[in-house]
């Protein structure tokens, strides 16, 4: 009766450790979710870089960080070098483009700047612009190897967003203009289903509004989840005309949305303010959680287009 007892406890103990390792195996296996403290570690160590206007040596060693984080999980970025006559003379300027095949070739395209504004005057390190972009894609990169995509998923990170003196003209969007223009000339621009910008989103208090220019169903997909999550306390049913990196998309024909924390809602806006007392992880916690959320619903209306 002992040995009896003994072999059943036995027997129950490896059945329970069976469980617990099924169990990791399974948690293992299942999509990975978007981890707002992953991403706050890379905003943490992009801002540490210093400030980062194009061309400059902080921006490259951001550039390096970018591209040895995405290695690490198996995702190769290329680097799409352009020179850009700005009001301040030619500057060398870089895009990242890393992609991770799917289903199909045609894409969808997750973007950000990652470079900052440059200002003489004071330190600007820019942790929501744009280190909050930077941080947000690349821990959006892990989430998206770790899932079945029924599209190529491309992260594209892009230079030469801010302006070089003042924001007008050409001197903006140096980066979305030039990849736009080479995918017109390479015939690409025709499998680039939707793009979807992400700037601006770690402020602690996180108000996105609805970007007017934005493609309206893009938005409504996305306003769709934040509402089945709850978070219509960060998603707000107000809209804003905003200028950014998605304009030369739109003007390409690309369905695209910008995600944007405004620079209305943002006090440090391109201040020495800007700093990492002012973003959380749970900002970026509640886009990840958004898009992720949306992007089903996006998928499948890119599928029947």
């Amino acid at each position: 009766m002992m040995m009896t007892r003994a072999i059943l406890a036995s027997v129950a103990a490896a059945a329970a450790l069976g469980a617990v390792v099924a169990a990791a195996n399974g948690a293992a296996q299942a999509p990975a979710g978007f981890d707002g403290g992953r991403a706050y570690e890379h905003l943490r160590q992009v801002v540490a870089f210093g400030p980062r206007p194009a061309g400059s040596a902080a921006l490259a060693s951001t550039r390096g960080y970018i591209k040895k984080q995405l290695a690490d999980i198996g995702i190769q970025a290329v680097e799409q070098a352009f020179d850009a006559d700005t009001p301040v003379g030619r500057i060398h300027m870089v895009n990242l483009i890393a992609r991770i095949p799917g289903a199909s070739p045609d894409r969808i395209v997750f973007a950000g700047h990652y470079d900052t504004k440059l200002f003489r005057e004071f330190r600007f390190v820019g942790a929501n612009d744009a280190g909050s972009s930077t941080a947000f894609l690349i821990e959006w990169a892990r989430v998206m190897k770790a899932r079945k995509n029924p599209l190529t998923v491309e992260l594209l990170f892009l230079d030469g967003e801010e302006a070089t003196v003042e924001w007008g003209g050409t001197d903006r969007t140096y980066g979305s203009r030039h990849y736009v223009q080479v995918a017109q000339r390479e015939k690409t621009l025709p499998s680039l289903r939707a793009l979807i910008l992400v700037d601006m989103i770690a402020d602690r208090d996180l108000t996105i509004r609805r970007e007017t220019a934005s493609t309206p169903w893009l938005t409504e997909a996305i306003w769709a989840a934040a509402k089945r999550l709850k978070r219509t306390d960060a998603f707000l049913d107000s809209s804003a005309e905003i200028e950014d990196d998605h304009l030369p998309f739109l003007q390409a024909g690309v369905p695209a949305v910008d995600i944007i924390d405004g620079p209305d809602d943002y006090p440090p806006w391109h201040t020495a303010g800007d700093t990492l007392d002012k973003v959380s992880a749970r900002s970026l916690q509640t886009v990840g959680d958004v898009l992720l959320e949306a992007l089903p619903a996006i998928e499948k209306r890119l599928a029947s287009r």
